[in-house]
């Protein structure tokens, strides 16, 4: 996949978060939680329901990287 949601692992680090506090917090599923763990597609409402709860832009949620 052209994406990864590191800049999103990298910010619940920063803010001693689990990801499962993320999920329920964020109001996603596990399977979607799931999706986002193996860096698979993900509607764009779920990147606006972690935007919107974070306060933080797209960049530090989901980046776009070169095919391996």
């Amino acid at each position: 996949m052209p994406f990864s949601y590191a800049p999103l692992w990298k910010h619940l680090i920063d803010v001693e978060e689990t990801k499962s506090k993320m999920r329920e917090d964020v109001g996603i599923s596990s399977a979607t939680l799931a999706k986002m763990g193996r860096n698979e597609y993900v509607a764009m409402e779920v990147l606006d329901k972690v935007c919107s709860h974070y306060q933080i832009p797209i960049n530090q949620v989901i980046v776009w990287k070169e095919d391996e």
